[in-house]
């Protein structure tokens, strides 16, 4: 099999490169990014593409499925540069598939596409998708999956499957963390892990956490599976308060989800941080994940539980990790 990845140099795709190495019915691949960057990768060649304007059918010519990635969260200050490419670069990667013949489209969702749900159990695939409409991620990717829909339904012998991960982290996301979401208003070295003292007891606060290599895995069987549709991926426990207040070390303190919400939108609006309000709307309203059908249908199981991944995470915030590729450089 020949695969072409969109957004090979972020978080998931160098972690999906690694996976696809060692995948023995994978023969080549093909990463595409914006900045072609210096690693190498065991069977990948690299392409310089921009997906919002440039020409992608001829780099998808041969391949056996397009998997689709990329996606942008800053600048958050300009919309137009963000929808170009998370909503019509990602109209254009489908129907470039499409013109090149290729037989599969696997697509990175997320558990922002889901509308408001319940944080006391998990939802399956078939919770409505329209998003949090405060949040641009949640609203771009909502209106990608109606996109899709449309595909579909016009390329029906085209199979296509979407994921809708958790929250993905890995140690060499700290760099990358500190610039898409606390700009300089957390200073890195000084929040050890384990020396973390205060946790917010915000009401529906409760998410999931997936690392890494073992979203790239669920990839992995996504492409060379004969699966269609979506699927949930998040490990476990569910991450609330009391866990992260034991994980951190640290001290609860009673935060509405008001006030939380106001502080992020005053540093935000006075660019002290990177992060617009939606994104505490999107974390406080959107389901945990029910993963019955990956687990079942791909044979999926996560190696490493949700603390281990986000502790993982915090260290990589206080060291400073990063990957060695473009987008992921300070």
């Amino acid at each position: 099999m020949r695969i072409a990845v969109v957004g090979a140099t972020g978080n998931v795709g160098i972690a999906l490169l690694r996976a696809l190495a060692t995948e023995e019915r994978v023969t080549s691949v093909v990463g595409i990014a914006r900045r072609r960057p210096q690693t190498t990768f065991a069977k990948t060649e690299w392409a310089s593409a921009d997906i919002a304007k440039d020409d992608l059918a001829p780099l998808f010519a041969g391949a056996d499925c397009v998997v689709h990635l990329a996606w942008a969260i800053q600048p958050s200050h300009d919309r137009n540069a963000t929808w170009l490419t998370n909503v019509h670069g990602s109209r254009r990667v489908f129907e470039a598939a499409a013109a090149a013949a290729v037989p599969a489209v696997v697509y990175a969702s997320s558990v922002g596409a889901y509308s408001r749900g319940p944080k006391d159990r998990g939802v399956d695939e078939s919770w409505p998708t329209d998003g949090i409409p405060t949040s641009f991620y949640s609203r771009d990717k909502a209106e990608v999956e109606r996109i899709l829909d449309a595909f579909e339904r016009d390329n029906p012998a085209l199979r296509v499957v979407r994921l809708r991960p958790s929250l993905i982290f890995q140690r060499a996301m700290g760099t990358e963390v500190k610039k898409l979401f606390t700009g300089r208003l957390v200073p890195h070295r000084l929040l050890a892990p384990r020396r973390i003292p205060l946790v917010p007891d915000t009401p529906g606060l409760c998410f999931q956490v997936t690392h890494s290599d073992d979203v790239a895995d669920a990839y992995r069987r996504a492409i060379v599976s004969d699966v269609r549709g979506p699927f949930n991926i998040a490990a476990e426990p569910v991450l609330d308060p009391d866990r992260l207040a034991e994980l951190f070390g640290a001290r609860k303190v009673r935060v509405p989800s008001g006030l939380l919400r106001g502080i992020v939108a005053a540093t935000w609006r006075a660019r002290l941080q990177p992060t617009p309000e939606g994104w505490v709307d999107m974390g406080l309203q959107t389901p945990l994940l029910d993963t019955t059908r990956a687990r079942t249908e791909l044979g999926w199981e996560p190696k490493v539980d949700a603390a281990a991944a986000l502790l993982e995470l915090a260290h990589g915030f206080h060291q400073g990790a990063q990957a060695p590729t473009p987008p992921l450089a300070t």
